[in-house]
């Protein structure tokens, strides 16, 4: 069984090539994926394999139909990422294990912000008129922060001497 270090969660992706994108990032880091559905495309979409190139393979994916119920897993442990949360990132507790983005149109539910108040975090813009980064790069952003602040990069056979 593959050692996650961190989950990925995409609520109702609309882009294959974000996810494509994402899928590459989570099988070059070990972390688990997990969509949740509906998706704006299918998963044999050419789009989405051609993002992931030729490493779906070392991917670990979920697809799930309940956000809640997968969020309920993880107890607690999660942080999702918004343009209307006030907290940085860069204030994240490290115990985090799952980061939650949201549909790259709308966002994520309602309830996730009324339910979850306190596990909101942004990447923040130094311009006030650029509300968001791509949600590819958002979780690239998000997630080698965790990883390097977990040090879970101390193993890896291109950094050893």
């Amino acid at each position: 069984m593959m050692q996650h270090h961190l989950h990925v969660c995409l609520y109702s992706p609309e882009i294959p090539q974000n996810a494509g994108n994402i899928g590459r990032l989570c099988a070059a880091t070990q972390c688990r994926l997990h969509l949740t559905t509906p998706f704006g495309f299918t998963t044999d979409d050419k789009n989405l394999r051609r993002a992931g190139l030729d490493y779906w393979p070392f991917l670990d994916l979920e697809i799930h139909d309940d956000l809640e119920g997968l969020l309920n897993q993880f107890q607690g442990r999660f942080a999702f990422f918004s343009t209307k949360a006030k907290r940085s990132f860069t204030e994240m507790p490290i115990e985090v294990d799952m980061i939650l983005f949201g549909q790259e149109t709308k966002g994520l539910p309602s309830w996730v912000f009324e339910r979850y108040p306190d596990q909101a975090w942004k990447i923040p813009m130094y311009h006030h008129d650029v509300r968001s980064l791509n949600v590819a790069n958002s979780v690239s952003v998000i997630l080698y922060h965790q990883l390097l602040r977990r040090r879970q990069f101390h193993n890896l056979p291109e950094l050893e001497g």
